[in-house]
This record gives C-alpha cells, sequence and structure tokens, in this order.
C-alpha cells in the first residue's frame, strides 16, 4: 500500500483550482471538511479570475458537522494566502491539513480545524484524522479536453473525529479525495454530481458527468483501488430543491438502492445529501457550477462565508 507523504502540486494560474476534500461518519454524526485553493465557493475568486486573480490568494477552509442529519455547525473562511510549510503540510488561517511521513503517522491524514462559524464568528476547534486502509487512486482526467482531474487519496480509512467545542469523539469510516483543474469550474464543465458509499469491506464512487460522457466509478478495498468508466445509467427519477436544482429523489450504490437522502445542505448551485441504510452509508454532492458565476447568486454567497485574517 503507498502511502501518501507530499501534497499534489498547488495551483498557481489565475482560474486554476485544488481542494483537498474529506468525509467522515462516526454513529449519529457525519462531518465534512475541505481545505480549498481557488475556492469553489468563493464569489471573489469567481470575478476576479478573469482579472488575473491567483488561486492562493483565494483560499478556504470549509468544516461542516451533522448530527442525525441536521447541521450543527458550518464553517467557510476564505483567506488570501496559503502556506506550505512542509511538503506534506498545508496551512489556511489557523487551520492544517497534515499527511504524516514519519513513525506511528506514516499515511494518516490530519485536518485540523481551528476558525469562526459563518457569519457570526462562533469559534471552532475540529479535527480529523483517517487512517487510509486502500492504495491511493489513479489520476482521472473527468471530461475529455478538458482540464479537470479527480483522484481518491484514501477512499476508504478508519476515522476519528473530535469536535471539543461540542463534546463530539467519535470514531467511524472517512474518505479522502482531490480535484484540480486549470480553468474556472463553470467556464465549460457546468457541473457534475457524486456520491461515495461505504458498505462491508468496500467502498464504492460514481461520479456523474454532463453531456452523455460516461461516469466513473471507482471501488476501493485494502485489496486495491479500481478505477473504470461506466455506461450511462438509464434515467433516474429526480427532485427539485427549494432552490431549483434537481438532486436525484434517492441514493444508489451502482444499481443497488440505498434510500431516500436527506438534505443536509441546500443552495442555489449545491446540494450535499447522505442516506444510510443497514451495512450501506452513502454521502454525495450535487454541483451546478455555472449558476454560481451569476451575479445574484454571487451576492447571496457572501452570506455563507468569512473573510479571515492569516494566523
Amino acid at each position: 500500500m503507498m502511502p501518501l507523504g507530499c501534497l499534489p502540486a498547488l495551483p498557481a494560474e489565475a482560474g486554476a483550482y485544488r481542494w483537498f476534500y474529506a468525509d467522515v461518519t462516526a454513529g449519529p454524526f457525519s462531518a465534512v471538511c475541505i481545505f480549498m485553493l481557488g475556492s469553489l465557493f468563493s464569489p471573489r475568486y469567481s470575478v476576479k479570475a478573469r482579472r488575473g486573480g491567483l488561486p492562493l490568494e483565494h483560499s478556504a477552509v470549509n468544516f461542516a458537522l451533522y448530527h442525525e442529519g441536521v447541521r450543527r455547525l458550518w464553517v467557510l473562511s476564505e483567506y488570501q494566502q496559503a502556506e506550505l510549510e512542509a511538503p506534506g503540510r498545508l496551512r489556511i488561517g489557523r487551520s492544517t491539513l497534515t499527511y504524516g511521513d514519519s513513525g506511528a503517522d506514516v499515511g494518516t491524514v490530519k485536518m485540523e480545524v481551528e476558525d469562526w462559524t459563518a457569519p457570526w464568528g462562533r469559534p471552532v476547534r475540529a479535527s480529523l484524522t483517517l487512517e487510509p486502509m486502500t492504495p491511493v487512486g489513479e489520476v482521472v482526467r473527468l471530461m475529455p479536453e478538458l482540464p479537470h482531474y479527480w483522484q481518491a487519496l484514501a477512499p476508504r480509512a478508519r476515522a476519528r473525529l473530535e469536535v471539543p467545542s461540542l463534546g463530539v469523539e467519535a470514531e467511524g469510516l472517512g474518505y479522502h479525495d482531490t480535484n484540480h483543474g486549470d480553468e474556472l469550474l463553470g467556464a465549460r464543465l457546468p457541473g457534475w454530481h457524486w456520491a461515495r458509499t461505504h458498505r462491508d469491506g468496500e467502498t464504492l464512487v460514481d461520479y456523474h458527468l454532463p453531456d452523455g460522457v460516461p461516469p466513473l466509478r471507482v471501488v476501493a478495498s485494502e485489496g486495491g483501488v479500481r478505477c473504470e468508466r461506466g455506461e450511462p445509467p438509464e434515467a433516474r427519477p429526480t427532485n427539485f430543491t427549494g432552490w431549483g436544482l434537481r438532486v436525484p429523489s434517492r441514493l444508489h450504490a451502482g444499481n443497488e438502492v440505498v434510500g431516500e437522502p436527506r438534505l443536509l445542505e441546500s443552495s442555489p448551485f449545491y446540494a450535499r445529501l447522505e442516506a444510510r441504510q443497514g451495512a450501506l452509508d452513502t454521502l454525495g454532492e450535487v454541483a451546478d457550477f455555472r449558476r454560481f458565476h451569476s451575479p445574484f447568486i454571487r451576492w447571496m454567497a457572501h452570506f455563507r462565508t468569512r473573510m479571515g485574517r492569516a494566523a
């Protein structure tokens, strides 16, 4: 098994982006943490990237905690810089992403969040620690001829979630990946929806893309990580959120129905969904990046984001 060590290359050109995503399911709790360079949630980067604004000048930390499908914490803070403190350690504001490279920590992923809720500014401290149970997946181009890529870094991991301010200490299963690209999302890639499902002995990831592009499927277990293109699935029923965003009315693991999703997050351009049934645990996202670039939605996004100061 190849452990994680150094962070992948960080984006440098205007319009480029990279983010590091992790989620954890631990008993009644779910949590998502994202470290973003060239933040996909940034209304400022949406405008300034077209004028030469650089991704590291629009870095952000997102942390969300849910208890039985109800949001308990929301952090989304944008910073004007990010710092690579070591080959395996990234700092944004006071928060850090670390890939362990020595001793008992080799291969571990640790996201430590020290920030404030948006928009009201309540202090938050949280940590997600992942011990990968699978090898690293390959880098995959999402759409032919478009510069957008995805890689499952730890698609199945032992996880520990700690949120001291709420007395949360829980263990469960985790997931970790990274997306990167050389142009703004929404410029030519309009959106996607994806979901990961933990089940007995393996984790399945389905990535659905627009324009009839065959979906990606990753199957990860201790024996390896297999990535393949599948056939476009038959049309499945959908619903509209209160914002008019089309989302699946059922979450699936391959062809298996997990159940009717709970809507964890809902906005005009983005939704986060979760469903659990027995040993099946599915969490997914729907994103419409073209919607995000409309002036009205960019204006609304300011109210979900706080501007932070350097540590």
